[in-house]
């Protein structure tokens, strides 16, 4: 029987360490220039850069810092696995240091790139005939981005819970109907209030695959929520950011 999600990803690396350090993951001979930063927000931005022929399964992450710096952090992967570039969203921590010396980098610059790692990725047996539901918070919605635009014809829809209405990261990319922003502090969006109550307020089919990603207490939340409905722990997987 599945557990309730406990932390951050060493949910899922920890509990396969062995997995991952048998992964010829770590390349440090390579270079990975920067392409360019795309500002979302004040502190919200995108960064690209060399993919060097990376391969990854949508839903994993690396991790990413300066050259000669020993700060690496993790960031789930934003862009396709079918384009020749890297992309990851990242947030500006004011409290960090990783996140601020990114946002600095100019193209051309050399970052250090490590990966990729992760378990958050679709059942290949299920990606052409099931049902996705993946539920996010901030930039948690990182890893369905890359998801939904590798796997094309994929039956999914995004629920994706936000502060306001500058929080829903580039919502315009995804088809009519497939992206639903749950906007709390202002009145945009699509549904006022968080995803906890767009889910209350809506059925959901029992064969539904749901993947949650994004901050601890919506993650136990949601997880709650769904398996008082009648949804199978089975049919839940999660990636805890923060």
């Amino acid at each position: 029987m599945s557990k309730k999600p406990k932390s951050k990803r060493l949910v899922e690396v920890g509990a396969n360490v062995n997995t991952v350090l048998e992964m010829d993951s770590v390349q440090p001979d390579i270079l990975y220039r920067i392409h360019q930063i795309k500002n979302l927000t004040d502190t919200t931005y995108i960064l690209r850069f060399d993919r060097n022929g990376l391969e990854f399964t949508p839903g994993q992450h690396i991790t990413l810092g300066l050259t000669g710096d020993a700060q690496l952090r993790e960031y789930s992967i934003y862009s396709a696995n079918n384009v020749d570039y890297l992309e990851v969203l990242i947030k500006e921590v004011e409290t960090g240091t990783v996140s601020k010396k990114l946002k600095k980098l100019q193209p051309g610059n050399v970052a250090n790139v490590e990966g990729p790692f992760g378990f958050f990725t679709l059942d290949k047996k299920k990606i052409e005939s099931g049902k996705f539901l993946f539920i996010a918070t901030g930039t948690g919605i990182a890893p369905f981005h890359s998801i939904v635009n590798s796997y094309h014809g994929l039956n999914y829809k995004i629920l994706h819970g936000v502060r306001f209405e500058n929080e829903q990261y580039e919502a315009d990319q995804y088809p009519k109907g497939k992206y639903v922003s749950c906007v709390s502090r202002d009145n945009a969006g699509n549904f006022h209030g968080r995803v906890t109550d767009y889910l209350s307020k809506n059925t959901l089919d029992s064969d539904t695959l749901v993947y949650l990603c994004g901050n601890y207490e919506m993650i136990h939340a949601v997880y709650d929520l769904l398996t008082t409905k009648g949804l199978s722990p089975d049919n839940i997987r999660t990636e805890v950011y923060f």
